[in-house]
């Protein structure tokens, strides 16, 4: 890692001629970004099919002066934006993009918000690398198929993220904190197989209704910590007909990683139950793992600095951060590949619905939804640009 020789003082930093140059070039683009964002809004795209949104992000950041790879790592809608200083390459700041929906309800996770993000925080720390020559390279990756696919773990076993020194990203929500728990995930897609003859059938429904009681019933001797969750995906084509054919997917969640791979096991034996109380054959399919986040503290306790002394937004201590609700993402297995952070910022809705509601989606279209965005993207960037010019801060 190549370091500058001078180490800036961070309190002085929201006045410095670097952060000013920053946050100005987002204000500059904030009506081009919420543009963006609401094009991405009124567009939704599934996993892996994100066509119109890396298309319409991939040409911004080429308009910008980015150089922009689509179609990038062996993913269709995966793209790498890099601007790297005249001065060197110094320090790696990266950010990420996410920019797909989920089924039915759109943008109830707000990642044609998070997508701009991303992209805002690229454009300022660009604006500073340009104007002073300051050593130190930007790349914003876009990320396809957070929701449903994990397409970040496809990034990192492509090498996306080798050579990246910190990743940052920040999530809408409905509250702030630099150091919200994610809990790590481990995703089971479960099929059965029986014979639809009457006499002598096997009803694989049977098998699949069985398998959702059995972790009903495990769900009494896990740990509080613990989630076990799941739908059936296929329950057979008529009520008059024995199924042969079911279906399910089942996640589940720990705090950690190992705390997941501890109940996966007994898991699986709900699964094998069923089938051997029916009669029914399974076929199990344990898919990625996704890890829970290791939010790097150094770079977490920044971006907290700054929103609280630039915007005047307050965050619950760290104990209570971590007993707040959360999901889980795959910019987990990213933190555990460089340094970095997935924040929670406040869209402020006025209903206070939660994420994955269509309340949710409506409130990730409005101007005070992108306002927040903005506060936040400029918190990032100032992180980010810490990072590039301050040695002390770059070692924690």
């Amino acid at each position: 890692m190549e370091q500058n020789t001078k180490t800036f003082d961070s309190n002085d930093e929201l006045t410095s001629k670097f952060a000013d140059i920053a946050l100005k070039a987002i204000e500059d683009v904030s009506e081009e970004l919420r543009e963006i964002s609401i094009k991405i809004h009124e567009n939704p795209e599934l996993a892996y099919e994100e066509k119109y949104a890396h298309k319409l992000l991939v040409n911004y950041l080429q308009e910008k002066g980015f150089k922009v790879t689509p179609n990038a790592f062996g993913l269709e809608t995966a793209f790498v934006a890099e601007f790297q200083s005249k001065a060197g390459k110094g320090r790696v700041v990266s950010f990420n993009s996410e920019y797909d929906a989920l089924p039915d309800i759109g943008h109830a996770c707000g990642h044609n918000l998070i997508a701009i993000s991303g992209v805002g925080a690229a454009i300022g720390l660009k604006a500073v690398l340009e104007k002073f020559h300051i050593k130190g390279t930007v790349k914003l990756f876009g990320t396809p198929a957070e929701e449903q696919g994990s397409g970040k773990v496809d990034l990192i076993k492509a090498g996306a993220y080798e050579g990246v020194d910190i990743s940052l990203m920040v999530h809408p929500s409905v509250f702030n904190g630099g150091f919200i728990t994610f809990l790590a995930v481990l995703s089971a897609n479960v099929e059965y197989f029986g014979k639809p003859a009457h006499a002598s059938g096997i009803n694989a429904l049977d098998a699949i209704v069985l398998a959702y009681n059995n972790i009903g019933l495990l769900r009494q001797q896990i740990l509080p910590t613990d989630r076990i969750h799941g739908i059936i995906t296929n329950g057979g084509t008529a009520p008059n007909v024995i199924p042969e054919y079911t279906s399910g997917t089942f996640l589940i969640r720990g705090k950690t990683m190992k705390d997941a791979k501890a109940l996966q096991p007994r898991v699986h034996k709900c699964f094998e139950a069923a089938a051997e109380a029916t009669g029914a054959k399974v076929k199990i399919t344990w898919s990625k793992e996704v890890y829970d986040v290791n939010i790097n503290e150094p770079l977490a306790e920044r971006y907290e600095h700054y929103l609280s002394k630039k915007f005047d937004i307050t965050f619950p201590p760290k104990d209570v951060q971590s007993t707040l609700p959360s999901g889980s993402t795959d910019q987990g297995n990213v933190t555990y590949s460089v340094p970095g952070f997935h924040s929670i910022y406040d869209i402020c809705t006025p209903i206070r619905t939660i994420n994955h509601q269509r309340e949710f989606s409506s409130e990730c279209k409005t101007k005070i939804a992108h306002e927040e965005t903005i506060k936040a993207t400029s918190g990032m960037t100032l992180v980010g640009l810490d990072f590039l010019i301050d040695d002390e801060f770059a070692k924690q």
